[in-house]
């Protein structure tokens, strides 16, 4: 889970975060991305201790991402930037140039900023320093690893919040992702404002409201 990283430090590169982004699925909410830099003798030496067992989000149970972000954000050898990109910017952008700006926008946090980003995935366009994209790389790079759990715990407590605004559409239990319960809740009710009404499912159901 090092050798991203290694491969830069070894390049000379001190500063090297890991970069990922929550919620491009689902049919409501905003899309979260989240960027982190680690110390490097920090990581070299937690890696194996009490980072061992962090992994891509969608493989961690809920208990499990909660406790890595605890641990993550009370570290005071990690450097963490967290942004969002708004339901309104993802109908007006689409939904990749959505991402992509979150992505700049929680790397623009990074102070200093990081020499290179890791991030899962393709590459990204208008990302404010270098980058390199790796497929898959929540589960082959810590410090990506790191932040997927940051960004979709960051996007769940949102979409709980979101639930009490919005009550009647389970978000609280979705998160905004279409199931069928949701899918029935928004044939009940209709769209509210939380829900992307670029994404097709609302879309058809919006003009039925």
């Amino acid at each position: 889970m090092l050798r991203f990283e290694q491969e830069a430090w070894t390049g000379g590169l001190l500063h090297v975060a890991g970069v990922d982004e929550a919620g491009r699925g689902p049919l409501a909410g905003p899309v979260v991305a989240a960027a982190i830099v680690f110390e490097r003798e920090f990581l070299e030496a937690e890696a194996e201790k009490s980072l061992a067992g962090l992994d891509d989000s969608k493989r961690l149970p809920a208990k499990r991402r909660e406790f890595f972000h605890a641990l993550l954000s009370a570290c005071p050898h990690a450097r963490i930037g967290v942004a969002s990109a708004s339901v309104a910017e993802i109908d007006s952008l689409n939904i990749l140039r959505a991402t992509h700006l979150a992505m700049a926008r929680a790397v623009a946090q990074l102070v200093p900023p990081p020499e290179l980003a890791l991030v899962d995935g393709l590459p990204v366009q208008g990302l404010p320093v270098p980058h390199r994209a790796i497929v898959g790389g929540d589960a082959a790079s810590l410090s990506i690893a790191a932040a997927s759990v940051m960004a979709k715990v960051t996007r769940d407590r949102l979409m709980v919040a979101l639930a009490t605004d919005y009550p009647g559409y389970g978000f609280e239990r979705h998160k905004g992702y279409g199931t069928a319960a949701h899918l029935a809740a928004l044939r009940r009710h209709g769209p509210c404002p939380a829900h992307r009404r670029s994404f097709a499912p609302v879309a058809q159901l919006s003009l039925e409201f």
